[in-house]
């Protein structure tokens, strides 16, 4: 029986009562990963209807990593790759909720036209560099999309190319070739990149210690002289401390980071899994740590929000999310006649 990471690995803490909060930024905070939460129950209850095919990667419980990093990041501006739990990463990167959910429906109004679906979201506009479903495949193109940033700036003197690229990926991809080329890359070269381990303990039915001889992935980092973090990530305040940091140091050239976020997804692999690999003991350890109650809890406590006001923004995402049903369900399907288009590049 699988044990809980509270008996195998103590989650780090960070004191977040004393980190300097907004009324403003916690209110942003809370909205995303409400956001996120809610889209993905939708996309369960739309998949189990009957309304999408193929397979489901649902992200429910780990939105203070998703959060946590891209909101401390440049909008439309630094640049974000995914992995095929894809959905809250477009949307915390500004990819509207209607075009989200009409990729997923698979119609022509959708962020990759209807022709990526669940697992390849993508967004030239929002700086998405995709979603990939094979383990590891994203993180050599983010790798890219740093060198870019470094080369424009240093070899080709644009001032104003200082992006930051955040790479996310799982437990399972750092046991991968990629995960060790790259880092070591962009140790060399101190590329502009954080790279974000989502660990939540399972890559698909194997359980993170018994795949990888260094069950503590941030150590790795020390073999590339390269800064290595672990963090809570069910606590969006101390994933967007260590986040900050880490886009302070690339955006000053003093290159990559990586960041082990210690996270737990609510629901099986995919929709398709009946997810009766975990204990239920583990389970019951990781939601009383839900990340949106905990944030909730302490803006009550701040002062910097009210139950009622939090309620509202509920309300309203479920709003928007309702919106983007009706959308997707409303938009046209792909037109045959363009199966060939965007295979290239177009003026």
């Amino acid at each position: 029986m699988a044990q809980t990471l509270e008996s195998e690995r103590p989650v780090p803490h960070i004191d977040t009562s004393t980190l300097p909060l907004t009324r403003e930024e916690g209110l942003m905070l809370y909205e995303d990963m409400v956001l996120g939460r809610l889209f993905e129950d939708k996309c369960a209850e739309m998949y189990y209807r009957g309304r999408m095919f193929g397979f489901v990667h649902l992200y429910n419980g780990q939105e203070a990593v998703s959060t946590g990093v891209i909101r401390a990041m440049r909008r439309d501006e630094d640049f974000v790759s995914s992995t095929y739990r894809d959905h809250v990463h477009a949307l915390s990167a500004g990819v509207p909720a209607r075009e989200v959910m009409a990729e997923l429906f698979g119609k022509a109004t959708g962020c990759s036209k209807g022709r990526g679906g669940s697992m390849h979201m993508f967004s030239e506009q929002h700086r998405l560099l995709g979603g990939y479903a094979f383990v590891a495949e994203g993180i050599p193109v983010a790798t890219g999309a740093a060198f870019q940033s470094k080369y424009r700036r240093e070899a080709m003197g644009d001032a104003n190319a200082d992006q930051v690229t955040a790479c996310f990926f799982g437990d399972g991809a750092s046991n991968n070739g990629q995960f060790f080329e790259c880092l070591n890359m962009a140790a060399l070269w101190k590329l502009p990149i954080l790279y974000v381990v989502e660990n939540n303990k399972w890559a698909i039915g194997m359980a993170h210690d018994r795949a990888t001889s260094q069950p503590e992935i941030y150590k790795k980092a020390s073999v590339f002289n390269m800064v290595g973090v672990e963090v809570d990530g069910m606590d969006v305040l101390a994933v967007r401390k260590v986040a900050l940091e880490a886009v302070e140091r690339a955006r000053a050239g003093e290159g990559p980071t990586l960041i082990e976020a210690l996270t737990y997804r609510f629901r099986g692999h995919s929709l398709a899994d009946p997810d009766e690999l975990r204990a239920a003991q583990e389970k019951e350890f990781w939601f009383s740590r839900d990340p949106i109650k905990r944030l909730a809890k302490d803006l009550e406590t701040r002062g910097l929000a009210t139950a009622a006001e939090l309620e509202a923004i509920d309300t309203k995402v479920q709003g928007i999310i309702d919106d983007s049903v009706q959308f997707a369900e409303s938009s046209p399907e792909p037109d045959p006649s363009e199966l060939r288009r965007y295979i290239f590049a177009e003026d």
